[in-house]
């Protein structure tokens, strides 16, 4: 993943041929926790939603996402290595719980910058991750999901891994109508601009 530093980004990826990838709540805590140890640091998470199939971040970078590291005779960015180390440990762990083996993810995971269209498109993205597990069908509401950043910002539980300081700056996101604002479907339209 190539990042410049400030830059609002997209990060998705999804099971090897769609497949699963969280089969129980203990997987999605896992994932998470393991997200907090070896990307966190490295760059400000705006809004998050993990499916069972696939995994939505939306991130500000930061001077510590681009710094480069050497791995073998490879150099990536901060946050490119967090997400190899974490889909590479997580993948383990999932072949081990289910017996199976091979590749978990798709093989690169995807970073699109959601700056480069309009003003709009970095909070209607913010709205389009929330919004997955209604539009698979998966939930009613939107609060009901408990893998997503969305009952943080809307005051249901006391989530620390987004900087929602930062979300409401940077996205110019009311607080007052959050969960009003969250409830109105992105038109399938603007996927091209986020994917």
């Amino acid at each position: 993943m190539k990042l410049e530093q400030n830059k609002l980004y997209h990060i998705y990826n999804q099971g090897n041929n769609r497949e699963r990838v969280f089969y129980n709540s203990e997987n999605y805590f896992y994932f998470l926790r393991k997200f907090r140890q070896l990307v966190l640091p490295h760059c400000d998470v705006l809004a998050y939603c993990l499916m069972p199939n696939h995994f939505h971040f939306l991130i500000n970078s930061n001077k510590s996402s681009v710094e480069l590291v050497q791995i073998g005779g490879v150099f990536m960015n901060k946050v490119t290595n967090g997400f190899r180390l974490l889909l590479s440990d997580y993948a383990q762990k999932i072949n081990e719980q289910q017996q199976r083996s091979g590749a978990l993810f798709r093989p690169k995971t995807k970073a699109k910058s959601v700056e480069t269209q309009n003003e709009f498109y970095p909070s209607v993205c913010f709205h389009y991750i929330h919004q997955n597990p209604i539009k698979a069908n998966l939930v009613d509401k939107i609060e009901q999901w408990t893998y997503s950043s969305f009952s943080d910002y809307a005051g249901f539980r006391k989530g620390t891994l987004c900087n929602q300081a930062l979300a409401i700056e940077l996205l110019n996101i009311s607080k007052e109508n959050f969960y009003e604002d969250s409830c109105q479907i992105v038109d399938e339209k603007y996927k091209e601009y986020f994917f």
